[in-house]
């Protein structure tokens, strides 16, 4: 299988090479004020790649160049794939969108909404309807996460050792069996709120195909699209090029390590809880890959994945009543902004660029992850752009619009 298709021209695929250049000249600028230790970014149009650069350190402490192969922790950008996943299994029939969870997870028959209280005390109501597959894939489950901090239903989670991707303990299952004790923020389809819903969803994923989900990744997607270094984990042959991840508090300002990118570190080890929230590990071309397979409607290099229909579906906006995140919105936290945008089967997607104040095209698809990596799926353009460093939290910079920006003003036909 060719795993990297030719670099071409950018002129020949209508960008401005000149202008591309910008893009790493931009972003090199945080790098040597220090503000992050290095980046990765490609840009592709018309399924070939006109731009991929890297610049700065993978770590800064011991001198690591990045690289075209550095493996990054992807967080949220897991999500896409997840969701992914399971409409695969809704292609082969195995359930419907209106279906409630609890046919396929018991333990969520009886949820409950919260009502008010504190976090050691409180009153909860029946949900006025159940939740559906469908709540979970848009974020409209009622679902919380615990790094919030804005809800006592937040502390719960933490109180329960629920702590998205970092969850450790527990299995995937036990996870999913914990959430049924917690209440909901809110009655499901009353409102968009960033959660752990994907996480639910990875566990529908096992329980629908019968098969872990690790094992199921594996085998139907990063094998038939040559996603080598995709993983949950970084086997000990590939520690050497993943990235050390750093954090900045956006309170106090203080920086420092999260997370060394070596035997150390979580992530080089097969961890217990599977998150398809957030727990994947992957680099830019594999992650490109991804991208370029749903670009092209499920097929890469001849190798289908999916139907195109469905792709489509899944990138139209599915928040009751046509509305934008911005309206269904309860949470102060999205890993993109909710101006002008609804929100897919996974994906967020532009509904109106002049509203989200960044350029861009009508149905971009697109998301990002906790350490401010981001891509995002041009259709009408028919271009694809990846970011990735290692920086947490996402929010500590405006690197996404700032790439948007860059990347848009180099097309020129």
């Amino acid at each position: 299988m060719n795993i990297m298709p030719r670099i071409a021209k950018p002129e020949d695929v209508g960008l401005d090479p000149s202008r591309l250049s910008n893009i790493t000249n931009y972003f090199k600028s945080y790098v040597d004020r220090g503000k992050i230790a290095g980046f990765s970014t490609l840009i592709s149009r018309h399924g070939e790649i006109a731009h991929f650069e890297t610049a700065g350190q993978r770590d800064r402490e011991r001198g690591l160049p990045m690289e075209k192969d550095t493996i990054f922790r992807i967080y949220s950008m897991t999500k896409p794939i997840t969701s992914l996943a399971l409409m695969m299994l809704y292609e082969e029939g195995h359930f419907q969108l209106t279906h409630p969870v609890s046919r396929y997870i018991p333990a969520f028959k009886n949820l409950e909404v919260w009502v008010g209280g504190t976090a050691e005390k409180y009153e909860t109501k029946p949900c006025e309807r159940e939740m559906t597959i469908r709540d979970l894939l848009t974020h409209t489950s009622g679902l919380t996460y615990g790094f919030m901090y804005e809800h006592p239903v937040d502390a719960l989670y933490r109180k329960a050792g629920i702590e998205g991707a970092n969850t450790v303990g527990m299995t995937l299952k036990e996870t999913v069996e914990a959430l049924a004790g917690i209440p909901l923020l809110f009655s499901p389809g009353k409102h968009w709120n960033y959660s752990v819903a994907t996480d639910v969803c990875g566990y529908l994923v096992e329980v629908l195909s019968g098969r872990p989900l690790d094992e199921f990744f594996a085998s139907r997607i990063f094998a038939p699209l040559g996603m080598n270094d995709t993983s949950f984990f970084v086997p000990k042959e590939k520690l050497d090029r993943f990235a050390t991840n750093y954090f900045r508090d956006p309170k106090t300002r203080k920086s420092g390590i999260m997370d060394v990118g070596d035997e150390t570190s979580s992530y080089a080890k097969p961890p217990r809880f599977l998150s398809g929230g957030g727990g994947l590990t992957s680099t830019i071309t594999d992650y490109w890959r991804f991208c370029q397979m749903l670009l092209n409607g499920g097929e890469l290099e001849g190798v289908r994945l999916c139907s195109p229909k469905t792709i489509e579906f899944m990138t139209m906006n599915h928040l009751p009543g046509g509305q934008t995140m911005k309206e269904m919105s309860i949470s102060a936290f999205s890993e993109l902004a909710a101006e002008g945008a609804g929100f897919g089967l996974g994906f967020q997607v532009t509904l109106d660029p002049a509203e989200s104040q960044a350029i861009g095209s009508i149905g971009n698809f697109s998301w990002g992850g906790a350490a401010s990596t981001y891509f995002w799926i041009d259709p009408e353009e028919d271009m694809i752009a990846i970011f990735m460093t290692q920086l947490y939290p996402s929010s500590t910079y405006p690197f996404r619009p700032q790439l948007q920006q860059l990347v848009y003003g180099s097309v020129i036909e």
